[in-house]
């Protein structure tokens, strides 16, 4: 009697899986995050980076992840294989041709995944593996209307160590709720998955990141008066179900242009990237851990 082939547990949902499988066949979470675990030895911490669709998830991600891999302040990063270097190689080439990224498709065997170990320079004993995909804003639209339409981005939610909410400040700063109720619904989602009584609160630390506030210097003065003012929903929400939030501004493109595509759409150019603000959020969040 032939042995039974190897199985290999996914990371994100632990289905057991054939060894030269590429994708999990439950939620197409790359199987090469598996085998970086198992090198390494050790579980990875994951941190997710969510948000609606064009708040820049894609941008900041790629940048946070370039900056990192050239020594942004205390921390740097290792990629643990090429396939976690493709999301800022894009990323970043995009930005040098004065363009942004396209989007991020919703299937999930399309998204860019990144495995990298950080250090901090002041406690070279201590490294994080980290494992950070790049999920598409309209896919976790899809999941928060309907639940377990992804099992990916649930998986990583309730297994993800921190967690990184981008907001577009610009848009909030201007009246238009919409960037309010989604980051609204998205923490309910994750209230929800925590399970805990109305007595407890989430003890995951989460960082919301006021994205483009180039556009708005006041959420780069008060952060905090910001979302109090501008984002009251979701404001009330973090102080009677959270217990670890921090809120952050950022920006990366330093001036916009406009111009047209080849089928005369006006499109927006960015001109020059600078970065500000970027870091900050990973540095609380690994703090937070």
């Amino acid at each position: 009697m032939s042995a039974s082939p190897a199985a290999t547990e996914c990371l994100i949902c632990h289905t057991d899986n054939e060894e030269e499988a590429q994708f999990c066949s439950v939620c197409l979470a790359p199987m090469s995050l598996t085998q970086e675990s198992v090198a390494q030895g050790r579980e990875p911490c994951m941190i997710s980076v969510i948000g609606e669709s064009n708040v820049g998830k894609t941008v900041y991600l790629g940048y946070l992840l370039d900056m990192l891999s050239r020594r942004a302040g205390d921390y740097e990063s290792v990629p643990k294989g090429p396939f976690s270097i493709n999301l800022q190689q894009t990323v970043m080439t995009y930005l040098a041709a004065r363009m942004f990224p396209t989007k991020t498709p919703n299937e999930v065997d399309q998204w860019h995944w990144a495995y990298a170990q950080v250090a901090n320079h002041r406690d070279p004993n201590t490294w994080y593996d980290l494992v950070m995909p790049d999920m598409a804003g309209e896919a976790i639209a899809t999941e928060l209307d309907v639940p377990e339409s992804y099992a990916v981005i649930r998986g990583l939610l309730q297994r993800s160590s921190g967690i990184m909410l981008l907001i577009d400040a610009a848009q909030a700063a201007m009246g238009n709720v919409q960037a309010d109720f989604f980051a609204f619904k998205l923490m309910s989602y994750i209230d929800q998955l925590s399970r805990l009584r109305i007595s407890d609160k989430v003890a995951t630390p989460i960082a919301i990141v006021l994205c483009k506030s180039d556009c708005c210097p006041q959420a780069f003065d008060h952060p905090l008066l910001f979302a109090q003012t501008n984002l009251n929903r979701l404001w009330n929400l973090c102080e009677n179900r959270f217990e670890n939030v921090g809120f952050f501004a950022a920006s990366v493109i330093g001036s916009i242009g406009y111009g047209t595509d080849q089928d005369e759409n006006v499109v927006t150019v960015p001109m020059h990237s600078a970065p500000r603000g970027i870091i900050e959020p990973f540095e609380w969040l690994l703090t937070a851990l």
